[in-house]
């Protein structure tokens, strides 16, 4: 009997991954940094044939990143892709060919002024994106490679930027991230960790803010099924996309953690890793009718 059940199990398995092979895939959601960006966060020319290739052939791709927007939008213009942008941790999605905001899920004033008006008193390395740019203290060393560029601006007091509710707010460095966790930690926020080698961050987010939920509510207004999205990424944030698409797919790269929690592992963010997955998933047939 029980060798009955494993023999049960592993043809449903066998079946189920033949099922997925087989399945359309009528649109990509790609993470940038650690899965379509290498290591010199650039885009190599086999990542580059393989999204040509899946436009050519009809499907749909939207960049799904932590990052503001300005970045995505430039690689979106570069690569010619075909939907707006998902960033900030999925509380932004912009139409960037329009040039309009289809979706922003902010921090409220409520929670984010008491966390930024903390940092500011105890001099925490802390980021405040708001109005699609990025603000810090002048004078503020924030550990980070990203913090140069025009969506960067320094600021005498986050007083003078705090007009609105912010996007999303950085907490930069592991001395920001743990008084950060320990004076907030039970706000009913989201709170993203990341490592990057050796240094820490978290990003704090409202609670409907993410990955997920911006691409589901993305592909429910161009009426695409989650059965038919390929989704690839590498961070914790990214998991919740990658288990509720289609086809999920972790970067070589990933934490054991994310490459544990999906079914798929490509290879790494200098293995051209996003080509193989869109090789394998999505870039096979004929060319589909507009």
């Amino acid at each position: 009997m029980r060798r009955e059940t494993k023999v049960s199990r592993l043809r449903a398995h066998l079946t189920l991954g033949y099922m997925i092979e087989l399945m359309t895939i009528d649109l990509i959601a790609l993470d940038l940094d650690g899965t379509l960006l290498n290591s010199r966060e650039e885009i190599s020319p086999r990542n580059r044939a393989a999204i040509r290739t899946a436009l050519e052939n009809g499907v749909r791709i939207v960049l799904v990143t932590g990052r503001g927007a300005d970045a995505p939008i430039r690689i979106s213009r570069e690569l010619r892709l075909n939907l707006p942008v998902i960033c900030c941790h999925g509380a932004l999605t912009k139409d960037f060919g329009a040039n309009r905001t289809l979706g922003h899920v902010p921090v409220t004033l409520t929670y984010a002024k008491p966390m930024i008006e903390y940092a500011e008193r105890h001099g925490l390395h802390v980021a405040v994106y708001s109005e699609e740019l990025f603000y810090h203290l002048e004078g503020s060393h924030l550990h980070s490679t990203d913090v140069s560029g025009p969506a960067w601006k320094h600021v005498r007091s986050f007083s003078d930027v705090l007009h609105t509710a912010p996007t999303f707010i950085r907490f930069l460095g592991e001395d920001s991230v743990n008084a950060m966790r320990r004076e907030f930690g039970d706000y009913p926020l989201h709170f993203k960790y990341e490592n990057w080698l050796n240094f820490v961050e978290c990003a704090v987010t409202s609670r409907e803010a993410s990955k997920k939920n911006a691409l589901a509510r993305l592909c429910a207004d161009f009426q695409v099924p989650a059965e038919r999205v390929l989704a690839v990424g590498d961070s914790r944030n990214d998991v919740p996309m990658l288990r509720w698409a289609g086809i999920g797919v972790a970067m070589g790269n990933a934490l054991p953690e994310v490459r544990e929690a999906v079914p798929y592992v490509t290879g790494t963010n200098d293995e051209d890793g996003v080509a193989a997955a869109i090789e394998r998933f999505a870039a096979r047939g004929q060319k589909k009718s507009a």
